[in-house]
């Protein structure tokens, strides 16, 4: 079948790279794709909604798949079921899950799914208000889409107030940010869940952890992930039980009561407070870094699992996984998160060590093609995955072919998975 993949980035990149070696495909295409996509499919520069339904039935596509959060919350799901084209990915109405934070909280509450106590406002007064009754940390939260930056965890009450007053006054994220969600802080440790649905079936995929801060040691400003790993150790037979039944099957139950079955892949995101999962968030589409990681852990082809989500026969796909670990390793640009950075030239030393060239592969973000040379020109620029029957050996592989990279300013954690390194 011909595949189209919306989207620009390394979860992008990856969809495509798992479907290339895919024998049930023939065809793909990138809408828009970015300046590595081209190595395994054609890049097409369409963005309006029904221009890119209309071209998928030009092209006789069978299956379009939906990489960022951005189009499924603007619609593009409705767009192209309203074409009777077979699309993976969540309605407009089922895509307020990640699209409002407001939405979010209320549908937990409503189902008696466990999160942090919180408040929603738009106004000053209240949110001052909560906020002293909080012990710090607190969590402040834009209603909207923020690209991944709209979660501030102030570490004093004065902080919070002043973080909530730049949001409600639209100063930090605009019109995202006028009505806010405040919370309680929760210690713990996260865990990235990935149920692929179909509105009614559902298949888990391995538990991931996700590395958000820049610096090493957890520290530094949020980013939109620095690396990943799965699956991990951190999940026993228990605490997974626990995820289902408290957490996905009311979630998946509660979304089909009010009228909108969820159907795509969604993201949990989960803090383990004394052994028991508590929803921090949830998205609507794959992570990015753990998409990475996620794609070369499927054993079945990557053409099956999309089309049986997208067409309701989840209940006939044998999803089989590997007994292998990935590790990602993200590299960045000179100046990411805080601006953006001059273009620069990717060097790409070839492997030498039969190991790393097996087990080894790089995905590719924010970089553009120009004179068949691929430049740096986004702030998270490629991922360096690695695999091994060990989180360690994973680990050790992705940080060689890390040592093969090079362009000016890159930047990258020497510490991804270090929490569970035996």
């Amino acid at each position: 079948m011909d595949i189209m993949i919306v989207g620009s980035g390394g979860r992008e990149y990856s969809i495509g790279l798992a479907l290339s070696k895919d024998k049930g495909v023939d065809k793909l295409y990138f809408a828009p794709g970015n300046g590595a996509t081209c190595k395994f499919g054609e890049n097409i520069l369409i963005s309006d909604f029904e221009s890119l339904a209309n071209f998928a039935k030009q092209k006789n596509i069978e299956l379009t798949i939906i990489g960022s959060e951005t189009y499924l919350v603007d619609g593009i799901v409705d767009v192209f079921k309203s074409h009777n084209l077979n699309i993976f990915g969540s309605s407009k109405a089922a895509s307020q899950l990640e699209g409002s934070k407001i939405f979010m909280k209320n549908f937990l509450a409503r189902n008696s799914i466990p999160t942090a106590n919180y408040i929603e406002t738009t106004q000053i007064k209240k949110a001052d208000t909560f906020i002293d009754s909080l012990q710090t940390p607190v969590v402040i939260k834009a209603d909207g889409l923020c690209a991944g930056k709209g979660v501030i965890i102030a570490t004093s009450h004065k902080e919070a107030k002043q973080t909530a007053a730049n949001m409600l006054s639209g100063e930090s994220f605009g019109d995202a940010g006028t009505s806010i969600v405040i919370e309680e802080f929760l210690d713990g440790y996260e865990l990235s869940v990935f149920v692929v649905c179909d509105g009614k079936d559902y298949k888990i995929l391995p538990v991931a952890q996700d590395h958000k801060r820049l610096l090493n040691g957890d520290k530094g400003p949020n980013t939109g992930g620095m690396g990943a790993y799965a699956p991990t150790p951190l999940v026993g037979k228990e605490l997974h039980q626990k995820i289902i039944k408290k957490i996905i099957e009311p979630t998946l139950k509660g979304m089909k009561n009010e009228g909108y079955p969820f159907e795509g892949v969604l993201f949990i995101g989960i803090m383990v407070v004394k052994s028991e999962p508590i929803v921090l968030e949830y998205n609507v589409r794959f992570g990015d870094p753990e998409c990475e990681i996620l794609m070369p852990l499927l054993k079945s082809p990557a053409s099956e699992l999309f089309y049986k989500a997208a067409t309701k026969n989840l209940k006939n796909l044998n999803l089989e996984l590997s007994n292998e670990y990935a590790v990602c390793v993200v590299m960045a640009s000179e100046n990411y998160p805080y601006k953006s950075s001059k273009p620069a030239e990717i060097i790409i030393n070839k492997a030498v060590d039969k190991e790393v060239i097996d087990n080894t592969h790089i995905s590719y973000a924010g970089v553009t093609l120009k004179d068949n040379k691929l430049y740096a020109t986004g702030g998270r620029v490629l991922l360096c995955i690695g695999l091994g029957d060990t989180i360690n050996k994973a680990r050790d592989l992705a940080y060689s072919r890390c040592d093969d990279v090079n362009f000016v300013g890159k930047k990258f954690r020497t510490d991804i998975a270090c929490q569970v390194l035996i």
